[in-house]
């Protein structure tokens, strides 16, 4: 090969010699004390087969150590990490994003002659760059679509750091135990498509499983977030969600008047939101059709949903309260079962409240039964007790009272005892 390591030819001067990588932040991991090895023209670039410097080093603890496999010059062309291949500002594989951007595919040479011409060119015009935005197709695309801020990965994803499976503990026959460095899990399916990725397929963005994936499940989402329309026809109205400071009745009136005539927009400037009310219902479903889960604009993502009427919403909730008095609901395992209601407390005429029988309230007693102030005593609210009549103790052998003769019992009443 013209280009290779061994080879004395007149393009060693065009190989690449590097101070740092260009990484991605998962690839570079969380580590801020990381230690990195470099080796001057250590291996081949995978795509452009030139030799480069390769950057060997350890993510974090419990990781396995990666290594850069492509050079900076085919890096820069498709602005993608040195690494994993995957774009550096969306984290995306380069067929997602082309297919995002609406980018057809560059066509690189293959052969090597061809190939060396085409690098060394783009090698000049990257020289004319200050190397912070991507050259080529990529630098000259317009702005993201709703599809590739949605896919978007936003946040590290560490997890693809980890270590590769055991062989000798799937077979096994891992004598090594917790002091393994490699995984000890169940590999996937190997008929898995996932299973089978090809790095020159990832860097041309052809036949890549992972791409597809993304693609597939971008497309189910925008099905499941169509919003399903209110059953009020009267309803003619949207709310928009997540506005900010920088968002504002214009440029909402710019977005939804290619759906049809708005009646009027309410922005609520303290909740971040809006209302969207059309003339025609058929036009405000058109609009949320066509704008839920794909709204964007200046760059950020709104939320699209239909609004409510508020009579819906009052009579919601006053028949909340009275729905919830009557509901039932299933006992808790575990917790001791319900108390038994109170039984019968008193009897008789001097407890009014007697009688009632599985009641845990007081009935107000019946009219006529409580004594008012000053009225034998008794206390408003509270019946005087019944006593009984004294009983009259005689010795044995007595006669008892003469005939017609007055017997004196004491008063029933306990305020006139003694007087």
């Amino acid at each position: 090969m013209a280009t290779s390591l061994g080879a004395n030819r007149y393009n060693r001067q065009n190989w690449e010699e590097s101070d740092f990588p260009i990484l991605c932040q998962t690839c570079l991991g969380d580590n801020p004390y990381i230690r990195m090895t470099k080796e001057k023209f250590g291996k081949e670039c995978k795509i452009c087969d030139r030799p480069f410097t390769v950057f060997r080093w350890c993510p974090g603890a419990r990781m396995r150590f990666k290594k850069t496999e492509v050079c900076q010059t085919c890096a820069k062309l498709k602005n993608i990490c040195q690494t994993c291949l995957l774009d550096l500002e969306y984290g995306l594989p380069i067929q997602t994003r082309d297919f995002a951007l609406g980018l057809q595919n560059q066509d690189i040479p293959r052969s090597d002659v061809n190939k060396e011409y085409y690098t060394q060119n783009m090698e000049r015009e990257i020289a004319n760059t200050d190397g912070t935005v991507a050259v080529g197709s990529v630098g000259k695309a317009q702005a993201p679509s709703d599809i590739l801020v949605r896919m978007a990965r936003t946040t590290p994803y560490y997890k693809r750091n980890r270590p590769h499976i055991c062989s000798f503990w799937v077979k096994g026959e891992c004598k090594r135990g917790e002091e393994c460095p490699y995984r000890h899990e169940k590999p996937t399916d190997p008929d898995d498509p996932l299973s089978d990725q090809n790095i020159k397929d990832r860097y041309y963005g052809i036949n890549d499983p992972v791409a597809d994936k993304l693609l597939r499940r971008a497309n189910e989402s925008i099905d499941q977030e169509a919003v399903k329309p209110p059953e009020d026809r009267t309803i003619s109205t949207l709310y928009i969600g997540g506005l900010g400071e920088a968002i504002d009745e214009d440029d909402l009136r710019n977005h939804f008047y290619q759906f049809g005539e708005i009646r009027s927009i309410n922005v609520v400037g303290k909740q971040n939101c809006a209302f969207v009310q059309f003339t025609k219902r058929s036009e405000a479903e058109h609009a949320a059709q066509k704008s839920a889960g794909r709204l964007l604009l200046k760059g950020k993502r709104l939320v699209v949903r239909w609004g409510k009427s508020q009579q819906s919403g009052r009579k919601d909730g006053g028949d909340k309260g009275e729905s919830s008095k009557g509901q039932q609901f299933d006992p808790v395992p575990g917790l001791p079962g319900a108390l038994p209601m109170p039984s019968a407390v008193g009897s008789g005429p001097g407890h009014y409240y007697g009688n009632q029988q599985q009641k845990n309230y007081l009935e107000p007693p019946p009219p006529g039964t409580v004594p008012m102030p000053g009225q034998d005593g008794g206390v408003m609210g509270v019946a005087p007790p019944t006593i009984a009549p004294p009983v009259m103790m005689m010795p044995p052998g007595y006669p008892g009272p003469a005939p017609n003769m007055p017997v004196h019992y004491p008063s029933q009443n306990p305020h006139r005892m003694g007087s």
